[in-house]
């Protein structure tokens, strides 16, 4: 079970103090908060890409690359990579060269995105979406793991011999995870392909997300991937935490109420009980949070929204401190016990690249007889 945070990017005025951090400042705040992350146990750290203010991750492997040298266990991985807007030759290309620097700490998640303007700033039609995000994986899989690709689609023009560079380090590619918020379409797409479903599971009552993920385990056992609980599930998460669970709303009330994203919405209490947003302290969080196997099945990724809506970076320095100090070790144990052995660990580099090692001796052996 791997446990991590994400940030979305937001540059956004602290309504406590009226000031908004500089491009510059929030950059350098991220870098420091995911080596924080590192540095108090957490096992992954995930940026998201957005073209378009307030946020400022238009290029999260530029980002990604720079922590890869900072850093020695994290991994590395986006929340999310546009593959609608995005080249497909271009992602296998850059999430390669990542894989190198990065020696294997890398994955990605690709979803759709959430800003309609951004298809057409990239010369695409937001109505062709969920078509564009089904013909352009279907390219980047098969990039990784062709030396030679003849291709031709609809959205971007034909390939002739084409070689994709750098090679996926140890010929193994970068394990995707498709992220949803909504589409059965791309739970069909992971499942498919044998691939992750993150489910960022933030602003919707649990219900909508059992279906999605039911949906995805159902398809994942369809396609011959293993059974339905063996499927690789991820979640997002928000918490804000002090000692005291009333000092921890207290703090948070005005963040959460001038926040871009729900702000000026349903009541925070309102908010919390409908998703899993939890304000309160460690513990609470640790209830809640043990409690999502219940609602989803045994899962293998579960990573936190800590650092929007304005928090200064001291706190969510403090934040982090809590989650990786009091709040992770409890949740590894409690999500440990009873976990069946055939449910895999998340997938990284060095499980693949031996998975992929077993198949080639099995693959002999079976020419040899």
């Amino acid at each position: 079970m791997q446990f991590g945070i994400f940030t979305v990017s937001d540059i956004t005025q602290d309504p406590t103090t009226g000031r908004t951090p500089s491009e510059a400042e929030r950059i350098q705040d991220v870098l420091t908060i995911a080596q924080h992350a590192e540095e108090v146990g957490l096992d992954v750290f995930a940026l998201g890409e957005h073209h378009n203010p307030p946020f400022f991750s238009s290029s999260p492997t530029t980002t990604l690359a720079y922590l890869a040298a900072k850093t020695t266990t994290l991994q590395l991985t986006t929340s999310t990579t546009l593959i609608t807007t995005n080249d497909p030759v271009k992602i296998a290309e850059d999430f390669a060269m990542l894989q190198h620097l990065a020696g294997g700490r890398v994955d990605l998640m690709l979803g759709r995105g959430n800003t309609g303007p951004v298809y057409p700033w990239f010369g695409q039609d937001i109505r062709q979406g969920i078509p564009l995000a089904i013909e352009n994986y279907a390219l980047l899989h098969r990039l990784w793991r062709e030396d030679v690709v003849d291709w031709q689609g609809k959205f971007r023009t034909p390939l002739q011999g084409f070689t994709s560079t750098p090679r996926p380090l140890d010929g193994v590619a970068p394990f995707v995870w498709h992220g949803s918020i909504r589409s059965p379409e791309i739970a069909e797409q992971a499942a498919y392909y044998g691939d992750g479903f993150f489910a960022n599971n933030i602003f919707w009552p649990a219900e909508h997300y059992q279906k999605l993920i039911g949906y995805y385990r159902q398809r994942f056992e369809h396609y011959g991937h293993g059974t339905a609980q063996q499927a690789i599930v991820g979640l997002g998460g928000q918490a804000f935490m002090r000692a005291n669970s009333q000092d921890a709303v207290a703090e948070f009330r005005p963040y959460f109420d001038n926040a871009p994203v729900y702000g000026h919405g349903p009541s925070l209490e309102d908010f919390s009980s409908m998703t899993p947003l939890t304000v309160g302290s460690p513990q609470q969080v640790i209830d809640r949070y043990a409690g999502m196997r219940d609602l989803f099945g045994d899962y293998q990724r579960q990573l936190f929204l800590m650092d929007h809506a304005g928090l200064p970076l001291k706190t969510v320095l403090e934040q982090l401190d809590l989650l990786g100090g009091e709040v992770v070790p409890v949740l590894r144990r409690e999500l440990a016990v009873n976990r069946p052995a055939e449910v895999p660990d998340a997938p990284t580099h060095a499980s693949l690249l031996a998975a992929s090692l077993a198949d080639a001796v099995e693959t002999d052996l079976t020419e040899v007889k």
